[in-house]
């Protein structure tokens, strides 16, 4: 049986750039959630919908702000590697 070599190399994190991403992560979450969780209050005021409509609007909202930090992360992975050769 033969040993490949590992096809990533010496890699170490790059933990300036992880820090940076999660931090800018943690702010945007925060004004992303919170607008969808008053976005879909006010919507539902603004149409007459209801607490349940409240509730339903709210939580497509969310899934919208989970698809935008998804696209977030993965847009600022690609700026600030979390990796980096040894």
């Amino acid at each position: 049986m033969t040993m490949q070599p590992s096809t990533s190399g010496n890699r170490t994190i790059a933990w300036p750039s992880v820090i940076t991403v999660i931090s800018a992560a943690i702010l945007i979450g925060a004004e992303v959630f919170g607008a969808a969780f008053a976005g879909g209050w006010a919507l539902a005021i603004l149409f007459g919908l209801g607490d349940q409509g409240a509730h339903i609007l709210q939580a497509v909202l969310f899934a919208l702000g989970v698809l935008v930090m998804t696209a977030f992360i993965r847009g600022a992975q690609r700026v600030e590697p979390f990796t980096r050769r040894a």
